[in-house]
C-alpha cells in the first residue's frame, strides 16, 4: 500500500503555511528538485539551486518565503526548508513503518531468540530471530531488537529504541530512550588500554572496568564502535548523531547534539562539547578537550585542545600530484627558510641602527 498525505495534512503536521490552489493535492513521496515527479514533494534549501525550480515537475515544493516568487508550484513555506524536509521525511518513514508492522508475522519474542528468565521485558516489544538477551537486561516498552542482536547482562535499553540486525551491546551498557542503532554496531567492547612491562618486555592489559552511557535520541551509524571506559564510563550525550564506521575510544565524553561524521576516530579520554560537528575522517588524539560550538572540517588531525568556538581545519588541499610533490619538498625546507629570514632580519635591524660616535662628532662641530 502506498503512503500519501494531502498538502493540507502536510501543512498542518509540519506546522508551515501552504500556498496552493487546493490543499487536497496528494503527495506520496519526497524527491530532489531534479528528479521529482507528479505526486512528489521537493525542497529548496540552498539558493544556489534556485535555477532547478524552472524545470521541477514536483507537485509541491518546500521553500523559504523569500524565494517562493521564483516558482508557480504549490509551496510549503518554511523559514528552515531543510529542517522541514527532515520532518517530512520522518512522516513518510513512520507511515511506511506502520504499514510494515501491520504485515509483520512476528510480534513479541521470536521462537528462536534466547532470552534470560530474569531479563525484564516491557510492553509492545519485538525481539527478532536468533537474538540473545542476557541475565538482568532491561528492555523498555516499545523497543524493537533485530535479528542476531546480542544484549549483554545488565544492559538497559530505553523506551522506543530500535536495534537493527547484529548489534552487540556488551554488559552494563545503558542506552537512553528512542535510540536508533544500525547494523553491526558494537558498544561496550574493551577500550584499548595496555601498560608495557620492560621487565618482561610484554604489554599488560588494563582491565576496562567502566561502561558506556548513552543519552536520549541518539543515532549510531552502521559498524561504528564505542569502547567502554577504563574506570569512568564513556558518555554520549542527548541527541548525538554518529555516522557509519566511527571509532570512539574509552573514557570519551561527547556533548549533547554533537554530530560525528563517517570514519572519524576519537582516541581515549577525548572530551567534545555540545553542538560540535566533527567532519568525516577526522582524527583526534587522546586526552584533548574541545569546547562547545566547534566545527572540524573533514580529514583534519586534531593534536591539541580547542578552547574557542569556530571552524578548524588542517592538512593540505587536493592538488595535481606533481604539484603536490613539489610543494611537499618546499614544506620540508620551511625551517631552513625560516632561519634564513630571521638572520636577514637581524642584519637589517643592525645596519639601520645609528652609529653613536658619528652623531657625537657632528654635535661637537656645531
Amino acid at each position: 500500500m502506498k503512503v500519501s498525505f494531502t498538502l493540507g495534512e502536510l501543512s498542518e503536521r509540519l506546522d508551515v503555511p501552504l500556498r496552493a490552489p487546493s490543499p487536497d493535492v496528494r503527495i506520496s513521496g519526497l524527491a530532489t528538485l531534479e528528479s521529482a515527479r507528479a505526486g512528489q514533494l521537493a525542497f529548496l534549501s540552498n539558493p544556489r539551486y534556485i535555477k532547478q525550480l524552472a524545470g521541477c515537475r514536483a507537485s509541491a515544493v518546500i521553500i523559504h518565503p523569500d524565494l517562493a516568487d521564483n516558482t508557480l508550484l504549490p509551496c510549503l513555506l518554511s523559514a528552515a526548508p531543510y529542517v522541514t524536509y527532515a520532518r517530512a521525511s520522518q512522516l513518510f518513514a513512520a507511515a511506511l513503518e506502520a504499514q510494515r508492522d501491520l504485515l509483520t508475522l512476528h510480534h513479541g519474542v521470536h521462537e528462536t531468540a534466547v532470552v534470560s528468565l530474569d531479563a525484564t521485558l516491557g510492553k509492545h516489544i519485538s525481539i527478532g530471530p536468533h537474538a540473545v538477551v542476557e541475565s538482568g537486561a532491561v528492555i523498555a516498552d516499545g523497543c524493537r531488537i533485530g535479528a542476531g542482536c546480542y544484549i549483554g547482562s545488565g544492559v538497559v535499553l530505553g523506551r522506543d529504541s530500535v536495534l537493527y540486525p547484529h548489534v552487540t551491546l556488551y554488559h552494563d551498557v545503558v542506552l537512553g530512550e528512542r535510540a536508533i542503532v544500525h547494523a553491526g554496531v558494537v558498544i561496550g567492547a574493551d577500550g584499548f588500554g595496555f601498560a608495557f612491562d620492560k621487565a618482561s618486555m610484554r604489554s599488560v592489559k588494563i582491565a576496562q572496568l567502566g561502561s558506556v552511557r548513552i543519552g536520549d535520541d541518539v543515532e549510531i551509524g552502521a559498524s561504528s564502535t564505542i569502547d567502554r571506559g577504563a574506570l569512568d564510563d564513556t558518555v554520549i550525550g542527548h541527541g548525538v548523531k554518529i555516522d557509519n564506521q566511527v571509532q570512539i575510544g574509552h573514557n570519551c565524553v561527547v556533548g549533547d547534539h554533537t554530530v560525528i561524521c563517517g570514519c572519524s576516530a576519537l582516541a581515549g579520554s577525548t572530551r567534545i562539547g555540545r553542538y560540535c560537528v566533527i567532519g568525516g575522517g577526522v582524527g583526534i588524539t587522546g586526552h584533548l578537550s574541545i569546547v562547545d560550538g566547534v566545527t572540524v572540517s573533514a580529514m583534519s588531525m586534531v593534536t591539541q585542545s580547542i578552547e574557542r568556538p569556530g571552524l578548524y581545519s588542517s592538512g593540505t588541499l587536493l592538488q595535481e600530484s606533481t604539484q603536490w610533490k613539489r610543494n611537499v619538498v618546499s614544506l620540508g625546507k620551511l625551517s631552513e627558510l625560516s632561519r634564513t629570514v630571521r638572520n636577514i632580519e637581524r642584519r637589517l635591524q643592525h645596519s639601520s641602527e645609528p652609529e653613536s660616535g658619528n652623531n657625537d662628532d657632528e654635535r661637537g662641530r656645531d
